[in-house]
Formats: structure tokens, sequence, C-alpha cells
């Protein structure tokens, strides 16, 4: 991790790279405070444009904000389809009234101009639905406040160019930003800063994103994140295969499982075999015996009488001497 006057160089070298590419967004100064904090909810993690449109859709297809509040998040988010998570902006939104409504009873948040910026920015974070992004644009926008929203793609890009560590991601503040970058540019920036953060959220991967990165730290290839490739084909070729026939390399049974198999078979075949010749002799014995015994039965039973039939149901006849 850089150190602190590096990491504000990195700030200042960030912002002149922005401005080459991007175009600072003006803040709407006539929007009451709600409607910053409505307008931050749809802006987090997408483009001001499609903000825009959003914010316009619900003007045009809901009477007032009570009634956004009691509508579904189903509901919103088919409002809200441009975004690019319209789930999670309609959830944002809908909690958000919900609480202002409940603490206030009515939708108005104009008591925060009066307050000094510390208890004002404390309110906004009890508010259930407003993150860490909404309350600092709601701070920067409407209060007159020095903070830089920093959303989910927002931060993603902090970390490739390696200016902010995994503690201040997750807490969603990085610190020393607000003191590298003047108050004076805290709007301009944070506007450039939120467009780059909006173009890694739609595509991570793109070309020119790439491009814009390396200008700041040629060293942010190495923190790129990696593109989730497809598994080979080639793994699922012991499913065609016959079960216990051939399996894919690396996967063969141990030799355990396959060579007392063989060593079985390989008995069975040996046990076999001297079976036959077993049989034949002992069933070369027994007709021998039995025929021993049949003719001693004939002489018998000729003796006897002549002309008495055998068990076969064949005459006895005696054979000459």
């Amino acid at each position: 991790m850089t150190t602190a006057s590096n990491r504000s160089a990195q700030f200042t070298k960030l912002h002149k790279v922005l401005k080459k590419h991007y175009k600072p967004v003006s803040v709407d100064a006539n929007r009451p405070v709600l409607e910053h904090l409505v307008f931050a909810c749809l802006l987090e993690d997408a483009h001001h444009g499609a903000a825009e449109e959003a914010f316009a859709s619900l003007v045009e297809e809901y009477f007032d904000w009570n009634e956004i509040r009691v509508s579904s998040i189903r509901e919103l988010t088919e409002t809200l389809a441009k975004l690019p998570d319209p789930p999670a902006a309609a959830h944002r939104l809908k909690r958000s009234l919900q609480h202002v409504f409940e603490t206030t009873y009515s939708f108005d948040l104009e008591g925060l101009r009066k307050k000094n910026l510390g208890p004002a920015s404390e309110a906004l974070t009890k508010i259930d639905g407003a993150t860490n992004f909404g309350v600092a644009y709601v701070v920067q926008s409407a209060l007159g406040g020095h903070a830089i929203p920093l959303d989910a793609g927002t931060l993603e890009v902090m970390r490739i160019l390696d200016l902010a560590t995994n503690q201040e991601i997750e807490s969603g503040a990085i610190a020393g930003l607000e003191r590298a970058i003047a108050k004076s540019k805290g709007v301009e920036f944070g506007s450039l800063l939120h467009q780059l953060g909006a173009d890694f959220t739609l595509n991570p991967f793109a070309a020119d994103l790439r491009g814009k990165l390396l200008e700041v730290d040629p060293e942010a290839k190495n923190r790129w994140p990696k593109r989730h490739t497809r598994k080979p084909k080639t793994e699922s070729a012991p499913d065609a295969a016959p079960a216990g026939v051939e399996e894919a390399p690396g996967k063969q049974p141990p030799a355990s499982e396959t060579e007392p198999k063989k060593g079985s078979a390989a008995r069975k075949k040996t046990a076999a075999a001297p079976k036959k010749p077993a049989v034949k002799k002992d069933s070369g014995v027994k007709k021998a015996t039995t025929k021993r015994s049949s003719a001693a039965a004939k002489s018998e039973s000729g003796r006897a009488s002549s002309g008495k039939k055998t068990s076969s149901g064949g005459l006895s006849k005696r054979k000459p001497r």
C-alpha cells in the first residue's frame, strides 16, 4: 500500500486523468433534501443519465412519495428497469421513504438544512436504506458539505489503483480523500470519479476503461480482476464413458479400488478353468460305475426272469460270455 503522501499525489493525478476523459455533471440545486436522497438511491452504481430517467419515471408513474412507499418491490423494479441493479435501487428507495415517513409522519427533510453539518450527517446516517454513498451525496449536494460519494464500482476502481485498503472498501470511506481534494473541487471530482465507477460497474473489462486506469497507475494491470472462464469440455468425457471403464486425467481411482477387481476377475477365471476337466473325470467315473451297476443288475435280473423289464423300460438281454 502506498504512503499517505503518495496517495495524496495519486489522488491529484487521478483528478487530472478524469478531467481528460469525463465532464462533470451539475447538481440540481432546486431539489428538496428528500429528492436528493431519492436521487442518490437511484444514482448509486449507475450513470447519471440512467438515474435521471429513472427519477422521471417515478414522478410520471406515481401520484406522490407515499404511493411509492406503499408500492411493492416488484412494481418499483419494473419502473427502475433502466438502472444496472433495479431491485437494489428499489429496496434503498422504499426503505428510505418508509423510515422518513415513520420518523417525521411526512416526506420533508428540509429541517436538516438548519442543523450543523455534523448533526445533519448523523441524522442521514440513521435513515434505513441510506447507504454511505447516499449520505455523502446528500451532504455534498444538498447541505453544502465536503464529502466524496463512493459506491461499490468506485471503491473497486480505487482498489485497483491501490488507493484503498480492504478495510476502507468494507467501510465505504477512504481516509485522506477529502483532504487531498479541495472542497472547491469536491463536486467536480465526485462527479468525475462516479462516472468512472459507473463505467466499471457496466463493464469492468472494457479496453478504454483499462487504458484510463493505466494512465493513473501502470501497475494497476497486476490488480485487475480476472475473468471467469468456463471449464473445458473435455471434463465431461467421463460422463459419456461407462462407469469404471475410463475417467478424466487426474481423477483416476486409486490402485486399491481397481486392482482387487482385476485380481478377483483373474482368480475367478483361474478357479473356473479346472472345473471342466474335474467334471469330466467325475462324470466318467460316475458313468463307469453306473455302467457296471447296470450290467450287474441286468445279469441278476436275467437270472431271475429273462422276460422282466428293467427300470429303464427296456427288455433285459443277457450278453454271451
